[in-house]
């Protein structure tokens, strides 16, 4: 078997609000419970799973990226600006309102409610392989 990527932990401060954003704004299934978590699964069969922690704790802002097509890029981008979200064409926040055309694709990033940087591509970074 080859050696895949099943799952990440994210933290949360609310992690049914964070959950829900990220399944809301990447157009995937609702969230399901998995013990403390709140789970997302995305197409490749990878999960993030929302873990909750207390107010005072600090989050290590973390960033999750997704290889989207065209399409899924066109849709995710509509429901960014219909939230009027706050989103860069860079993961620092330096080029606000703008999206990036790296490898020749398009890319954007914004945040989730509890901060951590998320980021749709269109082509993976370095192109698509020969």
């Amino acid at each position: 078997m080859a050696v895949q990527l099943n799952h990440t932990i994210a933290h949360a401060h609310d992690a049914e609000e964070s959950a829900t954003f990220l399944s809301e704004v990447l157009g995937v299934a609702a969230p399901t419970r998995f013990g403390p978590f709140h789970v997302v699964e995305v197409d490749n069969v990878v999960s993030i799973d929302f873990l909750e922690v207390d107010d005072g704790y600090e989050i290590e802002v973390q960033h999750y990226a997704f290889l989207v097509s065209e399409e899924e890029f066109d849709q995710i981008f509509g429901r960014i600006q219909g939230r009027a979200l706050l989103y860069f064409a860079d993961p620092h926040g330096h080029e606000p309102g703008e999206i990036n055309t790296h490898d020749g694709g398009r890319g954007v990033y914004w945040a989730d409610p509890s901060g951590n940087i998320l980021e749709i591509i269109t082509v993976p970074y370095g192109g698509w392989p020969s």
